[in-house]
């Protein structure tokens, strides 16, 4: 479904069952761990249905390679604050640098669990990912899904900032683009969209484009006083 380096394995779960698809995904990672391949995740997909009718699981699991070097979720966790993982960011991660995970089913899912998140006392970063968009609608080329999707987040905005305390950074951004108007199954280049809330922020104001996904990752440990890496450049003084 994408240009990415994966592996995607498939099994009907009334066929294969969870644990077993499972097994032979954990066996498929370290085979693939050969520097030959060096495949970047193996994806469980189980489905369910019938043929014609194929819907899948919210049971997806994927089995990254840990990162390269130190990330910025390392540092955030090094200083001893919270990393709270909604949705597949802990898989992205090979669980490395997070102290929670949450799992969710789907975009209003993760969404509630971020909201309720957000009621609990924590001191650090709640990175969630709403994977619809990509995988529901974005490969599938589903405009009047990723539509509905787009409206369901949206009617959600108030709520979250109904729960932002003052000293809370909301960001909404993506790692890349899916249009589902375009041409294909793979991943688009559009700009991403990056939209910042505080209560702390008065007037509204662009952002200039940034040079690199790693500003942001940046920004997120300046705004925490952290020690961060050398890619990227901070904005935070910019808000």
């Amino acid at each position: 479904t994408s240009a990415d380096s994966v592996l995607q394995i498939a099994a009907h779960e009334e066929i294969i069952p969870l644990k077993e698809l499972y097994q032979i995904c954990e066996i498929a990672r370290e085979l693939t761990k050969d520097p030959k391949y060096l495949v970047g995740r193996i994806i469980a997909r189980p489905y369910v249905g019938t043929p014609g009718n194929f819907t899948r699981t919210s049971n997806r699991h994927d089995y990254a390679l840990d990162p390269v070097s130190k990330t910025d979720l390392d540092e955030l966790k090094r200083m001893g604050l919270d990393v709270i993982s909604i949705g597949k960011i802990s898989d992205i991660f090979n669980r490395r640098g997070i102290t929670k995970s949450i799992k969710t089913k789907d975009n209003l899912d993760g969404i509630q669990k971020v909201i309720d998140t957000m009621q609990e006392k924590f001191h650090g970063l709640c990175f969630a990912n709403l994977n619809d968009f990509d995988s529901k609608y974005g490969h599938r080329r589903n405009v009047e899904g990723y539509a509905k999707a787009l409206k369901e987040l949206d009617e959600k905005i108030p709520d979250l900032l109904s729960h932002l305390n003052d000293d809370d950074l909301l960001i909404l951004t993506a790692d890349h683009g899916n249009d589902p108007t375009w041409t294909g199954t793979d991943h688009t280049r559009e700009t991403v969209p990056l939209l910042i809330y505080s209560n702390q922020i008065k007037t509204g104001k662009r952002i200039p484009s940034r040079e690199s996904f790693a500003d942001l990752g940046k920004t997120i440990v300046d705004n925490f006083n952290g020690v961060t890496n050398e890619e990227g450049s901070s904005f935070l003084n910019e808000l």
